[in-house]
């Protein structure tokens, strides 16, 4: 798409605020900076292609990309490491004709250049492979790890009052600088961005300088911990930038395409829907402007009413092939998972104590006998009572401090040891760390790998595409969110749960454990919390949780429809509104930008797609 630069890490040079504010600037004199800018680059992903694996002579041998790698034969099981670039892991069926497994992607190693992945891309994942029998005693299928790549564009364009601004995106992580938009200074070839309420003591300075032949403009970036150069584009070229690439005709409403994954899909009026209504939402989607001060990064919005799929819209440069971080909307996997667990009559349930279920992990450090009463229920309602608050960043579980701790690679141990904080069940607090914790029972209970189990239980049943599952450093499946699905299998989801647990006449979980699971367990409060209102109102709104899932209703005229949603941070929320009869589900890129985000669904949905309902 335009050429990326990569560059070793380096000094910059210090621009004083007041040497620019001295010299006097023409408008003209900074015309040629006015346009697009970008900058992109890959990082290493790990092998990709053909994976190969032959049994001969009492051991079994693989190769992949020039790589090779050997192992003892064993009966069913079939693993291999390939020098730390890769792993598989696998199971040869029944049959034999096929090798089911999955490939597990390295943790991405910075580049020579010392940059660094500042999205969550930067984990080890789980994807399944199948190989299949290609000789009598050979295996083959196609590894594609899941990539990881940077994005980052520049616009710089004259305010109203002809003075120089500028707003940086990021697709993948929204790292834009530490502010949406700055003020452009230049003395020549130096500029420095600025954002602050006083320009004379801007709280934000960015410096950086043009380089001519060709154009380019470089910048210390530190999220990804380096320098780069962002080479001049066309508008045509940053397409990405824009929802919709410029230029586009005029949205004209389409039936999703049917792609042989489940869903049934109609067009929205043959459902009762009104198709004129989605179709001005999707034009004004298409045209909103990145550039402003508050911008909404949506990535995709689908639209699923009486069982059938209407409404499939990307944005961005997203499609429905591209796999999405789910982030925390991938914690409500935990209660379905435990639902399918609980339906092949596995030795646990809501009322499951964790410290019985993984107790081979101990002994746990700060004993305490409140940790003996800490249930599964408590966890998936952040009521565990363990030292573990994602908001509060001196808490000891949060789960930045959990994830960027290199002492104890398991998780699952690190929040074990944890000192209590509460009585269990008697304070709200939101922890990913008490969420993973569900999967180490899950993973105790089935005695299952957690991205085997979600195979076998969610993903194959509910005919998902290529997904991928992060993992622990210890290579345990992580339950706290940051799966990477594709966005109609995150949808269908919702529709099982809607269909009281079943999809395509399958039923995934019982009926009655969607009901347990989506009604109220905690109430979420200044009084749930102990937090006082303003604190409160910081970090929550007043709601309801049930197993795993977020309650809430939405009001639509003179009705009230009941609600229940996962959420993730950037955007990601899906969300069952039963008495509509409607699964809604909306991928984002606003990530650490909860106030434009979590509006989404409680503006466009009552606003522009039930009112769409027409009988």
């Amino acid at each position: 798409m335009f050429n990326s630069t990569r560059t070793t890490l380096a000094l910059f040079l210090i621009f004083s605020t007041s040497h620019f504010a001295s010299r006097a600037q023409t408008p003209q004199s900074d015309d040629a900076l006015v346009g697009f800018w970008a900058y992109e680059t890959k990082f290493d992903s790990g092998p990709a292609g053909d994976l190969i694996v032959v049994r001969q002579r009492g051991e079994w041998r693989a190769s992949i990309a020039n790589l090779e790698a050997k192992t003892k034969s064993q009966p069913n099981d079939v693993r291999f490491d390939f020098a730390g670039k890769g792993e598989f892991r696998g199971r040869v069926n029944a049959k034999g004709d096929t090798i089911d497994g999955f490939w597990i992607r390295p943790v991405g190693v910075t580049e020579s250049s010392g940059l660094r992945d500042p999205s969550g891309t930067g984990q080890k994942f789980a994807s399944p492979v199948v190989l299949r029998r290609s000789s009598s005693n050979s295996w083959t299928g196609a590894v594609r790890p899941l990539e990881r790549t940077f994005t980052l564009y520049l616009k710089m364009f004259r305010n109203a009052d002809g003075s120089l601004a500028a707003a940086f995106r990021n697709p993948e992580a929204n790292s834009i600088g530490g502010t949406t938009l700055f003020r452009v200074g230049r003395e020549g070839d130096s500029l420095v961005f600025t954002a602050g309420s006083d320009p004379a003591k801007p709280t934000i300075r960015l410096p950086a300088s043009l380089l001519s032949s060709p154009d380019r403009l470089r910048i210390a970036w530190s999220d990804i911990g380096g320098t780069i150069e962002l080479s001049r584009q066309s508008a045509t070229s940053a397409a990405r930038f824009f929802p919709r690439p410029p230029g586009e005709p005029k949205y004209v409403y389409n039936k999703p395409p049917d792609t042989g994954d489940g869903w049934l899909t109609a067009r929205a009026a043959d459902t009762g829907l009104d198709e004129e209504p989605l179709a001005r939402l999707i034009q004004r989607l298409s045209e909103a402007d990145p550039a402003i001060r508050r911008p909404g990064l949506m990535h995709s919005i689908l639209v699923a009413h009486r069982g059938k799929l209407v409404l499939e819209e990307y944005f961005f440069g997203f499609d429905r092939d591209k796999q999405h971080d789910s982030r925390s909307a991938g914690k409500t996997f935990a209660s379905v998972m435990l639902g399918a667990a609980m339906r092949e009559k596995m030795p646990i349930g809501p009322e499951s104590k964790i410290y019985d279920l993984v107790s081979a992990m101990g002994p746990f450090a700060n004993p305490n006998p409140r940790k003996s009463q800490i249930t599964l229920a408590h966890l998936m309602t952040h009521t565990s009572g363990l030292a573990c608050n994602d908001n509060d960043e001196n808490s000891p579980g949060g789960e930045g401090r959990m994830q960027s701790q290199s002492q104890q690679p398991n998780w699952w141990k690190y929040t074990l040891d944890l000192p209590m904080a509460n009585e269990p069940g008697t304070r709200y607090a939101y922890c990913s760390a008490g969420m993973n914790l569900v999967g180490a029972g899950l993973t105790a209970a089935t005695r299952t790998w957690l991205p085997e189990l979600f195979d076998r239980t969610v993903a194959r049943p509910l005919q998902f595409g290529t997904y991928y599952w992060n993992l622990m450093p210890n290579g345990e499946g992580y339950q706290g969110g940051g799966a990477y699905l594709r966005p109609r299998d995150l949808l269908k989801l919702g529709q099982v749960y809607l269909d009281g647990g079943v999809w395509n006449g399958r039923r995934i979980v019982d009926a009655s454990w969607v009901k347990e699971s989506t009604v109220s367990h905690i109430k979420i409060s200044p009084l749930t919390t102990g937090l006082s209102a303003e604190e409160f109102g910081n970090y929550y709104g007043e709601g309801e949780d049930g197993f795993a899932w977020h309650l809430s209703q939405m009001r639509v005229a003179d009705r009230t429809y009941r609600t229940y949603a996962a959420t993730g941070n950037g955007g990601q929320v899906l969300i069952v509104i039963p008495d509509a009869e409607l699964v809604v589900l909306f991928t984002g890129g606003n990530y650490g930008q909860g106030g434009i985000w979590s509006r989404w669904a409680g503006e466009i949905i009552p606003k522009e797609i039930i009112p769409a309902i027409r009988n």
